[in-house]
């Protein structure tokens, strides 16, 4: 039910030291902003390896590309002994979990993230989705990777805004769980050194709950702090607020006065956005649809102190 993640500098260039490439079909999946040099150094490592490129963007992660994807399989006559793996960012993971998780009742599945959202957080938990109507990750299952392999030197080609993005669910982690790493997340003068760090103590909070409720039944639930509104924003602004921003966004509405005031400086540290012009009339066609409602109500989380959380069952309207 556990991953095995691997965190280590340059480790790209030796994953055939934790991954059998020789034995098996290997298909890569990606997509168009990934850089090529990452699925190349992958490709060049296997003995037969094929590359399936998807369109960039959480619109892609959609039943045609999922078809799409498994008729190249049948195409190129993949078996359930053979394997995937994801080299990209949080919509590729979901993609190429998703397909591992079907194809032929399931075959093996790894992840290479290459973004820092999906290094701290996509990449582990073993929850795959596609979107279907505007609607989020509506159709999924829980299927875990054999191996994580985060190699923080794929940040480098990260451009800013994308790494601020992926920094938003290490606060977020950091707000629930851990004072120290949310410390810090707030007093690093210099984050690029700091990231490794970063990454591995997020990592290790996610696992920890993952461990202990990995089909999100309980306590897991604390990884949506900030979701509930972020997913309704980031849906309503059409991709416009990246996943990260959005969740930057709802984090504030569920901070308490001890806490809100450190997540606010924080944010803004990042440049990441703390508010958004979207009507709440908007937001709530997709917030009725959040998994976590029960009739009129949704479960949320609080933070009212740094490194603490709560849950607390609120009615739809009041959020909106």
């Amino acid at each position: 039910m556990k991953s095995q993640v691997i965190v280590k500098k340059e480790i790209l260039s030796r994953i055939n030291s934790y991954i059998d490439l020789d034995s098996f079909l290997t298909l890569i999946i990606t997509d168009n902003a990934v850089p090529a040099i990452y699925c190349q150094a992958v490709a060049s490592q296997a003995a037969n390896a094929f590359i399936f490129t998807m369109s960039h963007g959480e619109i892609h992660k959609s039943l045609e590309t999922y078809y799409d994807i498994i008729s190249f399989m049948l195409e190129k006559g993949f078996s359930r002994n053979d394997r995937i793996i994801a080299v990209g960012g949080g919509v590729v993971g979901d993609m190429a979990g998703f397909v591992a998780s079907s194809y032929m009742r399931g075959i093996d599945f790894y992840y290479v993230p290459t973004t820092l959202l999906s290094q701290v957080d996509a990449s582990v938990g073993g929850k795959n989705a596609i979107n279907v109507d505007g609607v989020k990750n509506v159709i999924g299952a829980f299927y875990f990777p054999k191996i994580v392999i985060i190699d923080p030197q794929t940040l480098n080609t990260l451009p800013q805004r994308q790494l601020y993005n992926g920094l938003s669910e290490a606060i977020k982690m950091a707000a629930c769980f851990d004072e120290q790493l949310f410390s810090l997340i707030e007093n690093s003068t210099n984050l690029k050194e700091d990231l490794p760090i970063i990454i591995k103590k997020a990592v290790a909070i996610k696992e920890s709950v993952v461990a202990n409720d990995p089909f999100e039944t309980d306590q897991r639930r604390v990884l949506n702090f900030g979701h509930t509104i972020g997913h309704a924003v980031e849906a309503a602004s059409n991709g416009e607020i990246l996943h990260g921003e959005a969740v930057s966004i709802g984090m504030l509405r569920f901070a308490g006065p001890n806490a809100a005031p450190r997540i606010k400086a924080v944010l803004e540290k990042y440049q990441l956005p703390t508010e958004c012009d979207i009507e709440p009339s908007v937001l709530r066609q997709y917030i009725i649809h959040d998994k976590k409602s029960v009739g009129d109500n949704i479960m949320v989380v609080k933070v009212d102190e740094i490194g603490s959380y709560k849950f607390e069952s609120i009615n739809i309207n009041q959020i909106i």
